[in-house]
């Protein structure tokens, strides 16, 4: 089932993000290599494609898992939890209806 993970940014997440980015990375794209990844980026602070140092309020992620439990560890192990990126996360089914 397709699973939604939403999660929000503390104030000024910017130079953690660009840290823990690269890792954050590395488990999207095993998501994707495994053919599990609908959708995932970032929700820029401002309406902008490049926000600058504006940054960003948070994040989508929306992909494939066994179970409602499975998406949640996945989500508490992302490298943007350990660095304190997020400050909330929300896991929740997600049912593709379009396209």
């Amino acid at each position: 089932m397709w699973y939604a993970i939403i999660s929000e940014d503390v104030e000024n997440s910017l130079e953690k993000r660009g840290k823990a980015r690269p890792a954050h990375l590395e488990r999207l794209h095993n998501l994707r290599d495994n053919g599990r990844l609908l959708i995932a980026g970032p929700h820029p602070s401002i309406d902008s494609e490049d926000p600058g140092a504006a940054g960003f309020s948070g994040s989508l992620v929306v992909a494939e898992f066994d179970s409602l439990a499975s998406a949640e560890a996945w989500a508490a192990d992302d490298p943007y939890m350990a660095a304190g990126v997020y400050a909330e996360v929300t896991v929740k089914p997600f049912k593709k209806v379009l396209p």
